[in-house]
């Protein structure tokens, strides 16, 4: 039997990791890498910092500030999930229930309904550690359970907590808590938007810099260690059950911090306000981002949340719709003149069909699109527009619309299936056509289902691509 040449790549055979390691040492990305892990802490903190911390000073709307404010919340839920998610790779549905114990508890210090104000620098800390605290109970009986079995219990934990917010008379029920103070810090009250903005700025600096410390901490290594095997943990005598406790108490520790920076900047709290659709946002965050890095959950907490407000309005979700089909084609698709054949005949298969149809039977394109922008008006005569299609409200009224979205659905699945390449790119075309007539007739008069459309179909495109996330780190297995 030959031997194989050192050069050849050996499944299985150190050098072929080694080999594998060298090669990503010397690309760009690699270099870049190598670089910022030797830079010093401190340095990599500000430059992390530096574009949140000036963010006030590029604007001076009071919309795009609460933005900014709902974003650092969003980024403060997305790495208190990360400790549990990313590093210890527990499957927590329960999460956003700290969130909202933490709201609650500030309401309970704090407000007009409780007839007691404490300060920020008591409150905070005593509500993180109470979160905390009921973090490390949650863990207890679910210490031993991993994958669907965990999922299962700290779902159940959200269920009840969602039970007890209704139809507890102490929070008021769904009412909620109307009549919370604002935030008082030393004696001063902070009512201004750019007062919360900077108060929760500086949570976030704290808590980014207490995970950094912690992720290279003899804990955060033996997290990593659960992470990849747990029983190979647990024969090197790692603590498997105290390091679970100890992921769920920081990660709900740091969702008490949030809830307690929330609610007195809402003034208010209600059982809606953490509910599912919360837990799925979050996680999608940590997803997009890359599960296990705090620079990645961080990137994908401000690309969600800006992209859910850019989708509020009907004239920046089209042109972010058709933006990110042209960049995904680009991204995606090899070789490069690919994408844009695809697209020239998209433009020519679209015309086809538009005027075949007004030949034909000129009411499927009698009908006015609901969007506004500069680009709805472009495809106007471009896509089919059935006469009827918007309905007075905005609403997509008639069967064919509905029709559509269900065939694109159906569509995007099919061409999962085809393997070839080329085949894939013809099967591209009116399936792409298909998406931009259902956007014109259907999405786009209902914003509030475009935008979790549109963040459903970005995640599942990207996880096809870099199932690690935009800046997580691409696992290496031997078999």
């Amino acid at each position: 039997m030959t031997e194989p040449r050192p050069e050849q790549p050996r499944i299985g055979v150190d050098e072929w990791v080694a080999s594998a390691e060298e090669r990503r040492q010397r690309s760009f990305a690699g270099r870049l890498e190598e670089a910022i892990d030797r830079a010093p802490a401190a340095a990599k903190l500000v430059v992390f910092a530096l574009p949140f911390a000036l963010f006030p000073f590029f604007t001076d709307s009071e919309y795009v500030t609460q933005v900014g404010i709902d974003t650092l919340i969003y980024v403060l839920l997305a790495l208190g999930l990360n400790v549990a998610v990313g590093w210890v790779g527990l499957l927590d549905l329960g999460f956003v229930a700290f969130f909202g114990l933490g709201a609650y508890l500030y309401a309970a210090l704090a407000s007009e309904y409780a007839g007691r104000h404490w300060e920020a620098q008591f409150a905070v800390p005593v509500i993180a550690v109470a979160v905390a605290a009921t973090g490390f109970l949650v863990g207890l009986p679910s210490r031993r359970l991993v994958g669907d079995y965990l999922a299962i219990v700290t779902l159940f934990f959200l269920q009840i907590w969602l039970v007890v917010l209704v139809n507890a008379s102490f929070t008021r029920g769904p009412n909620g808590i109307a009549d919370i103070y604002p935030l008082k810090l030393f004696g001063r009250e902070i009512v201004s938007l750019e007062g919360y903005y900077y108060v929760t700025f500086a949570a976030f600096v704290l808590i980014v810099s207490f995970l950094y410390l912690l992720d290279r901490s003899r804990t955060g290594r033996a997290w990593r260690a659960l992470r990849e095997d747990e029983l190979a943990a647990e024969l090197m005598t790692m603590p498997v059950n105290r390091l679970k406790l100890m992921a769920f108490a920081v990660g709900a520790g740091i969702a008490g911090i949030a809830g307690a920076l929330y609610a007195p900047q809402q003034g208010a709290v209600f059982p809606a306000n953490f509910d599912i659709v919360l837990l799925i946002t979050v996680y999608a965050m940590v997803v997009l981002g890359g599960a296990g890095s705090i620079v990645g959950v961080t990137v994908g907490a401000v690309l969600i949340n800006a992209s859910l407000e850019a989708l509020r309005d009907p004239d920046d979700a089209s042109w972010l719709f058709y933006l990110a089909i042209v960049l995904a084609l680009i991204l995606l698709m090899r070789p490069r003149w690919l994408p844009v054949a695809v697209l020239a005949a998209t433009a020519v298969f679209g015309l086809a069909v538009h005027e075949l149809a007004e030949q034909v039977r000129p009411s499927l394109v009698a009908g006015t699109t609901f969007g506004t922008a500069r680009v709805d008006e472009l495809v106007d005569s471009w896509v089919l527009l059935p006469e009827g299609a918007i309905g007075q409200d905005g609403l997509p009224a008639g069967a064919l619309a509905r029709l559509a979205y269900v065939g694109l659905v159906a569509a995007m699945l099919g061409l999962t299936l085809i393997r070839s390449r080329l085949w894939r790119a013809v099967a591209l075309v009116p399936v792409l056509y298909l998406g931009a007539c259902v956007w014109e007739n259907v999405l786009v008069a209902q914003p509030a289902v475009a935008r979790f459309v549109l963040i459903g179909a970005m995640l599942v495109a990207l996880m096809a691509v870099r199932p690690q996330g935009l800046l997580g780190k691409q696992r290496v297995e031997i078999v």
